[in-house]
């Protein structure tokens, strides 16, 4: 059969910045109020989620049926069939809060544990949520390969339209882990910055800064969106993953498995190097994934090097979830023709030699963008969008 175009009709997310795509827009414009960890103050699901029902959901799973939510209703009457219709929610370390309580309750002489504990800190918990809530019976799977997951979900999900398994997916990641105990396994691993602020590509960077939060997207395709008259925000042309094969925690020296992500990814979207527009870098602000991430732009684009930013900088490292708010992100940037800026970036590392980061909100002509995700384990996503035809 022939493979089938597959298009953006919705999109949510909820992150540190603000809650709703215009409230974190306007978020990653300013900046960040302070040093992190980036998280979403004074969290309320409702009315999206009752209180009754909320106490039984870890927050990631509530941030995924938030996102989900503004997503829906951005892309309309999606549904003909809802068992044509597939999940894939990612994360990296699922119901951390949850799991954190049961630890602790676990400890006392006469623990008190909610029978909802397990499913509460479950990976698969948002996506079976959202399977739940809304009636989806089509496959419903979580990524979880660390800060690539919610780059593999739009990946997998685009997969599943492409090939006619699926009608429509619903796609993204979620995170909530922002806590003491991953604060402190990171900090162990010398991966945290020490400072609180989050520095791509800078020559002062020291480590990344956590943050949290959700994104979720609603693909189809391209004849089925255009038959029942939806509104087309962008077109995924394509992506790849490889893995490093190298190190548990460390980007492989050369790039190589990110190098090729890229390439594979440039020829899955039928694209020319240099026909790419802008890239939303991983850019952690860590030494070696930055270092590591802009040779490989180098080698990949030589002189027709794009325009690319990091927005974790404002957003901070969002883990499983960070691949998804960027996805949602680059389709806003097309949506708005804007170009969101390199937030923590004062002096460039004269070893990183990208060529054009965007340091101020800029005016875009939107074109093929790439969004990279790389995460620990050696795995690498990449995908490939495109304003609507």
């Amino acid at each position: 059969m022939e493979k089938q175009r597959v298009v953006v009709t919705g999109i949510g997310a909820v992150a540190a910045p603000g809650i709703g795509i215009d409230a974190i827009w306007k978020g990653l414009i300013a900046g960040p109020s302070g040093p992190g960890p980036h998280v979403i103050e004074n969290w309320d699901p409702e009315p999206i989620i009752p209180k009754r029902d909320s106490r039984r959901l870890d927050r990631f799973t509530q941030f995924a049926l938030v996102a989900a939510d503004e997503a829906f209703r951005q892309a309309g009457d999606f549904v003909d069939d809802p068992n044509d219709v597939t999940v894939s929610m990612a994360t990296g370390i699922g119901g951390l809060e949850s799991l954190e309580s049961l630890v602790n309750e676990s400890q006392k002489d006469e623990p008190r544990v909610s029978p909802f504990i397990v499913p509460m800190m479950m990976a698969n918990a948002a996506a079976a949520a959202i399977s739940i809530k809304y009636g989806f019976g089509g496959q419903a799977n979580t990524p979880v390969v660390a800060c690539a997951a919610g780059s593999q979900s739009i990946l997998d999900g685009m997969r599943q339209i492409q090939w006619g398994y699926a009608d429509v997916a619903i796609v993204g990641g979620t995170e909530a882990a922002a806590r003491d105990s991953a604060r402190e396994g990171f900090s162990a691993a010398r991966a945290l910055s020490k400072s609180g602020v989050a520095r791509p590509f800078d020559v002062e960077r020291d480590g990344f800064v956590m943050g949290e939060g959700g994104a979720v997207l609603v693909l189809e395709g391209l004849e089925r969106a255009e038959a029942r008259g939806a509104t087309i925000l962008a077109e995924v042309l394509g992506g790849a993953s490889t893995a490093d094969a190298h190190h548990i925690t460390a980007p492989h020296p050369e790039g190589d498995g990110a190098e090729r992500a890229m390439l594979l990814a440039l020829d899955d979207a039928d694209l020319d190097p240099g026909q790419v527009a802008y890239i939303n870098a991983h850019g952690t602000g860590t030494d070696l994934n930055d270092r590591t991430e802009g040779l490989v732009i180098q080698r990949v684009f030589g002189d027709q090097q794009p325009a690319v930013s990091s927005i974790k900088g404002t957003t901070g490292h969002a883990l499983g979830a960070s691949g998804s708010i960027e996805a949602v992100m680059v389709v806003e940037s097309m949506i708005r023709k804007e170009l969101l800026p390199n937030i923590g970036l004062d002096s460039q590392d004269p070893e990183i030699p990208l060529t054009d980061i965007v340091r101020d909100l800029r005016p875009w002509t939107p074109g093929p963008s790439l969004s990279n995700s790389f995460g620990f384990g050696g795995h690498n996503t990449v995908l490939a969008f495109a304003p609507p035809a």
